[in-house]
């Protein structure tokens, strides 16, 4: 059982920046992908970034695509999410995920460990 623990959320005015950790433990495999997503109130989760922790070339989500880089510490299996230029509409619970089966996917369903959530809240 893979378990995540997400940190590094909160409040933070338009235009700035935060980074996102996600710390992972368990049974990781080279073929298998860590991502992360989020999900605004009434929304559905969309995808934000995902890349093996073989350290392929990371895919990016539309949304954010240009403000954002996520990176690996494979060392400490530690999974970081750069967010720049944040907007008013980057206000969501950020999530980080990781796959069992070796299959990426911008699919939320498709992901079979998460974490609990943090929340960014952008303000004007």
């Amino acid at each position: 059982q893979v378990q995540l623990v997400e940190s590094g959320g909160g409040l933070v005015q338009s235009g700035g920046s935060l980074r996102l950790s996600c710390a992972a433990s368990g049974p990781i495999f080279s073929n298998s992908h860590v991502g992360w997503f989020r999900q605004a109130p009434g929304k559905e989760r969309e995808f934000v970034a995902g890349v093996s922790w073989s350290g392929t070339f990371p895919e990016y989500g539309v949304s954010l695509k240009g403000r954002v880089t996520m990176s690996l510490d494979n060392a400490k299996n530690i999974v970081y999410l750069q967010l720049n230029s944040l907007k008013l509409e980057d206000t969501a619970v950020y999530y980080c995920a990781a796959d069992r089966y070796g299959i990426f996917s911008r699919r939320s369903s498709d992901w079979n460990y998460w974490g609990q959530g943090t929340q960014v809240t952008v303000s004007s």
